[in-house]
């Protein structure tokens, strides 16, 4: 079960890793991202800022379970709201969005099925 743990969680936050920094410096497909869903530019720093909260808290996990089962939490309640955001304007590229819901809701679940309820 830790090998599953360990694995999935090092993807989705090396992954998390780089969406905060393509947030971080404005990247281009990242600002069509928000220019079509209306999400203002302004928004870039702060949501990026959340994705590598939630990396850095999904790799303090291995160490403080509690810390990382908050993390994998808030990160499924970010990529929810994600996908309302797309759904909100009409949005059916939900891709990428639902890949990262999918890590977050897996990294929740090997967590808890690894550390147990806490």
């Amino acid at each position: 079960m830790f090998t599953a743990y360990a694995t999935v969680t090092a993807v989705t936050a090396t992954a998390l890793g780089y969406g905060a920094y393509l947030d971080f410096v404005h990247h281009e497909s990242i600002v069509a991202i928000a220019d079509r869903l209306s999400v203002p530019r302004s928004w870039m720093v702060p949501l990026g800022t959340l994705l590598a909260a939630g990396a850095l808290g999904l790799l303090i996990g291995f160490a403080v379970p509690l810390i990382g089962t908050a993390a994998a939490a808030g990160l499924v309640l970010y990529f929810i709201g994600a996908l309302g955001a797309h759904l909100r304007v009409g949005d059916r590229r939900l891709g990428a969005a639902a890949v990262f819901l999918s890590l977050a809701v897996a990294v929740l679940a090997l967590g808890l099925a690894h550390h147990g309820a806490l």
